[in-house]
């Protein structure tokens, strides 16, 4: 076979590789739909089906068709199997009806734990009454508002249970009623108040003003733990989930289970081991943001009380409720002082969920994925930083003033991280403190740091000393002095702004101690101001007639992060100082690039200060063989003869 018919081996490789992947894929495609099967083969699948049979006392019932090898309810032996033993904690739980029943359900409201009678509840305490709701109908969507009087005892941090009383369509729900049948109603009680953890705030007091009474009030406070109120939230959703299937009962998760109510005659399939669940009625909290909860105590009346009844897919409860219950979980470890992974208060969720409610579903999204971007051009940046610093060999238009700056701003916001925060997450301390690092090494290689003896009638012994690693080229000298230049008028601008804001937040702001005063005054400033320390940078570029020196991509990498923390200026509540803090790095952005625009670089060329230049291609000439003797003689007579008429020749000569 001709060898120009060959596949080359790099090609052969290649398209082996691709069809090996695609094979791959479609492998696990195929057995993940095989699994899929062999457990609807088990388990029955997850969606009830409905057959009719006829039970022990010759009436027609409908009861659940795919159960697997657990029997219907309304079959259930009498009595085990020779040689089972009966388990007090059922393994797997079969569905006691189908997913398509007609159900009527009824809502009141206590202060007590023990339900009464549904005919003697006050009118104003029956929160809900709906006959005939189907199950699996997920466009049947019932509301009910009313307002009832509350109880003393749940003004006086007492709980304010919900009693629900649900059965099928005609049957009595009232189990203290003669008649009750628990084959065809099941009552059960959730609480409508939530217990929560209240966030320890920081006394604060005007620096300038005498307060006796706080002294005298210290001694007293003696709180060893968190202080727990009660809440309540007017809005709460009520679902039933009718494709919960077939449940291994110890393996579900706690925030499902305690939904999840077995029949409570204990009754069990042949074996022992098996038992039945009424359908799940999920009492939905996710939605009840903590800002929207009322703290109840005497001076509260009256509430008012909005209940949304439907139906809900089983994979949307499993996530809603898990969420939910490990968000409270960990809300109640920070309250008590247990560290939780990440950092955090375990209020991040609740960040999340207001995100969810009060902002538009496509600025959303944009948002989102813009997240992801914002990580990944903060680590760019990072790394085009200390590439850029690593390879610049002078001084020249760099600001070490500005450098210097950015230590003293960035540990200020640091330091106030930990002074305001008690549970700020780890991964914003850990960015802001890799930051403060590289300004730090950024001034090690533009200047040696030294330590060196104080002035005669100094009172540190000791001062730090900022000297030139060599001596100084003409350009690095006015770059120097452009420096020291616009750092003045930087002064004289900020300085009074400073000033001012430290006067206005002194006499008319509150505070914890003059430490906390000062960090919060330095902060106000950087995040008003902190857009001056880019100032000296342009104006050196303009002196310099020159924007070469500038870390280029490290440049966009952060201003292209300053419009991200634009979007999220949109999205997520803040101050509207820290609001008007994002947009002001807008303003260096644009006059830098029209100073790339102005002082445009020819990246063909090295420029003035020994940085950029493409490398030419280095071409590989073959040397030129030696030339014979008698060439070289004829060479030499032939130049003895030459005159003048020969000196264009002469030229060509190396």
């Amino acid at each position: 076979m001709p060898e120009g018919n060959a596949a080359p081996p790099g090609d052969a490789r290649e398209e082996q590789g691709g069809q090996s992947m695609l094979s791959k894929i479609v492998q696990g495609v195929a057995i993940w739909f095989g699994m899929q099967m062999l457990m609807k083969q088990f388990t029955g699948g997850n969606k009830t089906q409905t057959a009719t049979v006829k039970d022990s006392s010759g009436n027609v019932v409908s009861v659940p068709a795919n159960t697997g090898e657990i029997p219907a309810y309304q079959l259930r032996p009498s009595s085990l199997d020779e040689g089972a033993i009966w388990n007090p904690i059922p393994q797997r739980l079969a569905p006691m009806w189908p997913s398509d029943s007609s159900v009527d359900i009824i809502v009141t409201l206590s202060s007590s734990f023990v339900p009464e009678k549904i005919a003697s509840v006050p009118a104003e305490y029956v929160a809900l009454n709906e006959k005939a709701f189907k199950l699996d109908n997920s466009s049947d969507n019932r509301v009910a508002e009313t307002t009832f009087t509350v109880p003393e005892s749940v003004q006086r941090n007492g709980t304010l249970w919900g009693h629900f009383y649900v059965g099928l369509t005609g049957a009595k729900l009232d189990p203290k009623e003669p008649g009750f049948d628990p084959a065809t109603a099941f009552h059960f009680v959730y609480p409508l108040t939530q217990y929560i953890p209240k966030k320890k705030e920081a006394k604060t007091r005007n620096l300038l003003e005498d307060s006796p009474e706080v002294k005298e009030e210290e001694p007293e406070e003696q709180v060893t733990g968190p202080i727990i109120a009660n809440y309540y939230h007017p809005n709460t959703s009520l679902a039933f989930v009718p494709d919960t299937g077939v449940l291994n009962y110890p393996q579900t998760h706690p925030a499902m289970r305690q939904f999840v109510h077995v029949e409570p005659t204990g009754a069990r399939d042949g074996s022992g081991q098996n038992s039945w669940y009424y359908p799940v009625l999920y009492v939905n909290t996710f939605w009840q943001l903590r800002s929207h909860m009322i703290l109840l105590n005497e001076t509260v009346k009256t509430l008012p009380l909005r209940l949304d009844l439907g139906s809900m897919r089983n994979w949307k409860f499993s996530i809603l409720s898990s969420v939910d219950f490990n968000s409270k979980q960990q809300a109640i470890q920070a309250a008590y002082g247990s560290p939780i992974a990440g950092g955090g208060d375990g209020s991040e969720i609740e960040i999340i969920k207001e995100m969810f409610l009060d902002t538009n579903p496509y600025l959303l999204g944009v948002t989102a994925a813009v997240s992801i971007a914002h990580m990944i051009l903060e680590m760019l940046a990072f790394g085009s930083d200390i590439a850029h610093y690593r390879k610049k060999k002078d001084n020249v238009g760099i600001s070490v003033r500005s450098i210097l700056a950015n230590v003293f701003m960035q540990a200020v916001i640091f330091l106030y991280l930990i002074d305001n925060s008690q549970n700020t997450s780890w991964m914003i301390l850990g960015s802001q403190g890799i930051g403060i690092l590289i300004e730090f090494w950024k001034i090690t290689t533009v200047v040696d740091v030294r330590l060196r003896p104080a002035p005669p009638g100094s009172l540190i012994p000791y001062r730090v000393a900022f000297e030139d690693k060599y001596k100084l080229s003409e350009t690095e000298e006015k770059t120097k002095e452009y420096d020291e230049i616009a750092f003045k008028y930087m002064y004289i601008a900020g300085v009074p702004l400073v000033i001012g804001y430290a006067i206005w937040s002194l006499v008319y702001e509150s505070h914890k101690s003059w430490y906390s005063y000062i960090l919060t005054t330095l902060v106000g400033s950087v995040y008003a101001y902190g857009f001056l320390m880019m100032v000296p940078s342009l104006y050196i570029n303009y002196r310099l007639k020159s924007v070469a020196h500038m870390p280029a991509k490290a440049m966009m990498y952060k201003f292209l992060n300053t419009f991200i923390d634009d979007l999220f200026a949109f999205t997520i509540k803040m101050p509207f100082l820290y609001r008007l803090a994002t947009f002001r790095d807008d303003i260096i952005f644009f006059i830098y690039l029209y100073q790339r625009w102005a002082y445009r670089i020819d990246y063909t060329r090295v420029n003035e200060f020994g940085q950029g230049g493409d490398e030419e291609p280095e071409t590989k000439t073959e040397p030129k063989p030696l030339p014979k003797p008698d060439a070289v003689a004829e060479k030499v007579e032939g130049s003895a003869k030459s005159s003048g008429a020969d000196t264009g020749a002469a030229k060509k000569r190396k």
